[in-house]
């Protein structure tokens, strides 16, 4: 799938990642907070964001399986980060990433343009499933729930994929403005 074909918001997502991670070798890739060294480097940031998006695909494709959308009901608290993230684009700080989409340390480096090209290939898959649960289960459809934010549409699941990707861009301007690369 190529950019034209996906969907708006996960297209400037996509150019966006591929924006932040233009001209960096594999050695700046590791290049973490100078003031805070423990925080995850700028290839560990994108490979959180790529398994991120590998849970939402196997969200997405268990209710695709089931042929149903989720059941589950938003709760006022669901509902209260719903508006935050998808209606005002906000979104949280100081939360831990859950094990399943926490990084695991780098053995392999990879340069900024591989890492533009792995975000680019996963969110042509999601755009697809995305795509798929909208037709099948309609576009107003709480399709799936996320972990924290319960019963998301695809608008929002697209949405809260934006807002959560530019959150950890702004974490990978400052790293790289710290260093000046």
């Amino acid at each position: 799938m190529n950019a034209s074909q996906t969907n708006a918001t996960l297209h400037q997502l996509q150019r966006e990642i591929a924006n932040s991670l233009h001209s960096l070798d594999a050695t700046q890739t590791q290049l973490r907070p100078p003031s805070r060294p423990a925080k995850w480097s700028i290839q560990q940031i994108i490979e959180h964001l790529l398994l991120t998006y590998s849970s939402t695909e196997t969200a997405i494709i268990a209710r695709l399986v089931k042929g149903t959308p989720t059941r589950a009901r938003p709760t006022l608290t669901h509902r209260v980060f719903q508006f935050g993230v998808t209606k005002c684009g906000y979104f949280p700080t100081g939360r831990k990433a859950p094990e399943i989409v926490t990084p695991q340390p780098t053995t392999h480096p990879l340069s900024g343009d591989d890492l533009a090209q792995a975000t680019a290939e996963h969110l042509a898959r999601l755009d697809l499933l995305f795509t798929e649960a909208e037709t099948l289960f309609g576009p107003g459809s709480q399709c799936a729930s996320h972990a924290v934010m319960g019963p998301l549409n695809i608008d929002q699941w697209r949405k809260f994929q934006l807002v959560h990707g530019e959150h950890h861009l702004k974490q990978i301007a400052a790293i790289r403005k710290a260093h000046h690369v």
